[in-house]
């Protein structure tokens, strides 16, 4: 199991338990976490997975593809340097510990 923390723009912190394989997205939807909505189902097709990676995890992560780039200038939310798609990122022992926050909204 990979260990993650959501941080919702208000400062919740909701943790999950997840196999790995699984995807930022998918945590969040299978499990209600609110903020993530996955409107594609996971197919980088509509920016509403956008997470912001905390720091520590950034070079942890795989490098963005060029589909996932252009995605997030579709975000609803500004996006920075820490912003990534949560359908992008699937979970595994390099990244258990994961702290994503959310932006405040999706939409």
């Amino acid at each position: 199991m990979v260990h993650l923390t959501f941080v919702s723009a208000e400062g919740r912190r909701t943790e999950l338990s997840v196999p790995a394989g699984t995807t930022i997205m998918q945590a969040a939807v299978q499990n209600g976490v609110a903020g993530i909505i996955g409107e594609c189902g996971g197919s980088a097709m509509c920016a509403t997975c956008h997470v912001h990676v905390d720091p520590a995890f950034a070079d942890r992560l795989p490098p963005m593809q060029d589909m996932e780039e252009a995605m997030l200038e579709c975000a609803a939310s500004p996006i920075d340097a820490r912003s990534r798609l949560g359908c992008q990122i699937e979970l595994g022992p390099d990244l258990d510990g994961l702290v994503v926050h959310l932006p405040e909204t999706q939409q």
